[in-house]
C-alpha cells in the first residue's frame, strides 16, 4: 500500500526500488517559524548505527530521485531523503515563501525534530547548493558535507528568464508536458535507456500535489541560490564532490571549480555517467560515499 497523500498514479510504478520507496515515504508536522501551521513534511527514513546520513534531491525533483541510492546507504547506516520545502510530496500551504531562506529554515526545523545530531548532508544538483548553503549556517549539524553533480556557482535559476508575470504559470505548464519533462531527462543521463516509463513517472508524480506551480514559480522569481557562489569558498567542513564525467545538464567545469574552491575536499569522477550518478551509478556513488564517510 502506498500512503494516501501520493497521487493514485503511483500504482503504477513498476520498478522494484521505485515502489518500495514509494511504500517507505512518510509525512510528519514539523513546526517551524514560518508558519502558524506546522508544516507535513514528507521523508524517507531506512537503516541503522552510523551518522546518520541525509539526502537532498534537486530542483523540482522529490525524494523518488534517491530510489536506487537510498538502499544501498541504508544497508550499511542510519540514511534518510527529506523532501525540500516546495518540492516534492511536503506540503505547500499558502501562507509560506518558497526561497532559499524559508528552504533552509524548514530544513533545519526538520533535522532538529526528526535527528538532532550531526549528519553527512548529500545535496544533488539544486539539491547541492541547498546543502552548501544550510553547512555554511549551522556548522555544528553538518559533520561531512556530499555534492553530487551540485549546482552553487550559477547566478541564477534557468526559468528565471521565463518567468515574467503572465509568463510564469505558462512556463511550468510548459514544463509540466510529457515530452518536454522526457527531453530533460535524456539530456541528464548519459545512457538513454535508463528513460524508462517508470522513471519518467517518478519524476512527475509530485506535479499532481498542490500548488506545485505556484511554489516552483516563487522559488524561481526568489533568484535561487545565485548568491552562494560568493560564499562557497567558506564551508569547513570535509566535503566529497562526486561528479558524472558527461553531465550534460550543468557540463564539468564546475566540478573543479568546488575542488578548489572548498579547503578541505576531494573530487571523484563517475565514468560514463551524467547529471545523475546515484541513479545512473548507484552503486558506484554509494560506494565513493561510504568510503569517504569511513575514511573520515
Amino acid at each position: 500500500m502506498f500512503p494516501s497523500f501520493l497521487p493514485d498514479r503511483t500504482a503504477q510504478l513498476t520498478e522494484a526500488t521505485s515502489t518500495m520507496l514509494a511504500q517507505n515515504i512518510q509525512r510528519q508536522s514539523i513546526t517551524t517559524p514560518l508558519s502558524l501551521s506546522a508544516i507535513d513534511t514528507a521523508f524517507v527514513h531506512q537503516g541503522q548505527g552510523g551518522t546518520p546520513i541525509v539526502l537532498l534531491h534537486g530542483f523540482d525533483s522529490s525524494v523518488l530521485e534517491f530510489r536506487r541510492l537510498l538502499p544501498l546507504l541504508a544497508a550499511s547506516q542510519e540514511t534518510w531523503a527529506i523532501d525540500l520545502l516546495g518540492f516534492g510530496f511536503t506540503d505547500r500551504a499558502v501562507d509560506l515563501s518558497f526561497d532559499p531562506e524559508s528552504i533552509k529554515t524548514h530544513l533545519y526545523y526538520t533535522w532538529k525534530t526528526c535527528i538532532g545530531r550531526p549528519m553527512v548532508l548529500v545535496g544533488a544538483s539544486m539539491g547541492g547548493a541547498a546543502a552548501i548553503d544550510f553547512a555554511l549556517t549551522y556548522p555544528d549539524a553538518v559533520a561531512q558535507l556530499v555534492l553530487l553533480d551540485s549546482a552553487g556557482f550559477a547566478k541564477s535559476p534557468v526559468l528565471s528568464k521565463f518567468l515574467f508575470p503572465p509568463l510564469g504559470y505558462l512556463a511550468t505548464e510548459f514544463l509540466r508536458q510529457p515530452k518536454v519533462r522526457q527531453q530533460v531527462s535524456l539530456k541528464a543521463y548519459y545512457d538513454p535507456r535508463f528513460v524508462t516509463p517508470d522513471a519518467e513517472l517518478c519524476a512527475a508524480l509530485h506535479l499532481e500535489l498542490p500548488r506545485w506551480s505556484q511554489a516552483l514559480i516563487a522559488f524561481t522569481k526568489s533568484g535561487g541560490y545565485g548568491f552562494l557562489s560568493d560564499r562557497i569558498a567558506q564551508v569547513s567542513v570535509p566535503t566529497l564532490i562526486v561528479w558524472g564525467r558527461q553531465d550534460g545538464i550543468l557540463g564539468i567545469r564546475d566540478a573543479d571549480r568546488f575542488h578548489t574552491t572548498i579547503p578541505q575536499s576531494q573530487l571523484l569522477w563517475v565514468d560514463q555517467c551524467g547529471h545523475v550518478p546515484h541513479l545512473e551509478k548507484p552503486q558506484e556513488t554509494a560506494d565513493h560515499l561510504l568510503s569517504f564517510i569511513h575514511s573520515s
